[in-house]
């Protein structure tokens, strides 16, 4: 059996280009009375991040790629975006 290592795994879930993103939106109408204007184009998301054991870093994106695609988003409106870590490299 080949030995694993922990891998750090970041997931980024997002809407797809042209979905209406009332959250965004919100926030974005709500910066000027905070003072901070000239901010613009905000996206809301979400962010899942977790461990995996892989047998290297390829293996261990395969396989984040994989739960990302088939529980964390909705491929229908939303995109995710994977980033693995070596372990000891940290998120």
């Amino acid at each position: 059996m080949a030995s694993s290592e922990l891998f750090s795994v970041l997931v980024e879930v997002r809407l797809r280009e042209g979905i209406a993103d009332p959250q965004g939106s919100t926030i974005e109408r709500a910066l000027p009375a905070l003072g901070l204007g000239g901010v613009s184009g905000v996206r809301a998301g979400k962010a899942f991040r977790f461990d995996i054991a892989a047998a290297d870093e390829a293996d261990a994106l395969a396989q984040a790629t994989v739960v990302a695609a088939r529980l964390l988003a909705n491929p229908v409106i939303e995109e995710s975006a994977v980033t693995v870590t070596a372990p000891g490299a940290g998120v």
